[in-house]
């Protein structure tokens, strides 16, 4: 990873927004920019360098994060000292993150400086850090590779043990032992198991309800491998469907599909919502479609950018999204399709191949 590269970048990036200084406190950011993985970290970005401030528990794994930037250990707080330490070389303006500074910590941030520069020190600037995490290195897309392929196998050894009867907490506990056995650090996010009438609920994590006889059932998970998150969403079927329910599934899959050829570089995001939205509409299931259809993975389970209605950013070859249409029907049945998609210049490349026909048990 070149975080030397990254670290230069935002600095950079902050210096043509008129600061001298930027002042990292988010742990994903500090991580992406040091490789420092700890849950206390403070990054500084000035004309002299980088440094980490963390605290004593981290005196050796900061250490050994360290390449080209300088470690600090504080004795009290690591983002006051690191304040204090920059109002102390004499720069005039620090940027910060407003995404991730909550009020209490801006006050506390300007109180540990002189009183004389408490009102023009901090400067708000845009989420740099987080911009720049949008588009993948080609050393991220190997690890993304890894973490969205584990996903896949995880999903398809899944499948003989989905029966009626089990709870959903029993089969989620199941692919995440599995995920952890096969050297994932945690899982993406809280995984969800959704079956039955359940399976309406967009964001339905696992419960104690027990698995019907027939009926869809989603299984949304990702796991992080290596620093990396996937993220995939297949809806699979117990017993016989109906004919209405494999028009349904097949409309979900048929918007999927439309958005993910849609996926290029310098589309808009906005137009890549639209092409799953549209299908939908056609087969008159568009207002079942209740949340946007999708987002960007990394670092973070959500990162940016969004895509989503009115979002006029357009795509980046080396962004990693997720393109996810769902249907959800109140107490009937819920279907979602969801893959990590790579952003090419010419097209895209799906990297959740697990089959996207529906799988029926």
């Amino acid at each position: 990873m070149d975080y030397r590269g990254r670290r230069q970048q935002a600095f950079q990036q902050a210096q043509a927004l008129g600061v001298e200084a930027l002042l990292i406190t988010h742990l994903p950011d500090a991580c992406y920019l040091t490789g420092f993985t700890g849950s206390n970290a403070v990054v500084t970005l000035t004309a002299r360098g980088a440094t980490l401030y963390t605290d004593g528990r981290y005196i050796t794994q900061a250490r050994a994060a360290a390449r080209g930037l300088r470690v600090a250990i504080a004795k009290r707080s690591a983002l006051l000292e690191a304040c204090a330490a920059l109002a102390s070389q004499g720069i005039k303006h620090c940027g910060f993150d407003p995404v991730h500074t909550t009020i209490a910590t801006l006050d506390a941030m300007r109180k540990s400086i002189p009183s004389v520069r408490r009102h023009s020190f901090f400067v708000k600037t845009p989420s740099l850090i987080a911009h720049i995490r949008e588009v993948k290195g080609a050393d991220e897309i190997v690890k993304m590779r890894r973490a969205a392929a584990l996903g896949c196998r995880l999903f398809e050894e899944l499948l003989p043990d989905i029966s009626p009867g089990m709870r959903e907490s029993e089969l989620a506990a199941t692919l995440e032992y599995r995920a952890r056995m096969a050297g994932a650090s945690a899982m993406s996010f809280s995984t969800i198991v959704a079956a039955g009438p359940r399976s309406a609920l967009p964001h339905g994590e696992a419960s104690n309800a027990r698995i019907p006889r027939r009926g869809f059932v989603v299984l949304d998970f990702g796991v992080i491998l290596d620093g990396y998150c996937s993220d995939m969403t297949r809806t699979v079927h117990l017993g016989r469907v109906q004919k209405h329910e494999q028009v349904a599934y097949q409309a979900v899959l048929e918007a999927q599909e439309h958005a993910v050829a849609a996926v290029r570089a310098d589309v808009s995001c906005a137009e890549i919502d639209e092409a799953a939205r549209s299908v939908l509409r056609r087969h008159k299931l568009a207002q079942y479609f209740t949340h946007s259809t999708g987002h960007g993975v990394g670092i973070e389970i959500h990162e940016g950018p969004r895509i989503a209605a009115k979002q006029l950013q357009r795509l980046v070859t080396g962004m990693v999204i997720t393109i996810e249409p769902g249907i959800y029907i109140g107490g009937k049945f819920g279907i979602r399709i969801e893959d990590m998609v790579r952003v090419t210049e010419k097209g895209s490349e799906i990297l959740t191949p697990a089959t996207r026909a529906l799988i029926t048990l």
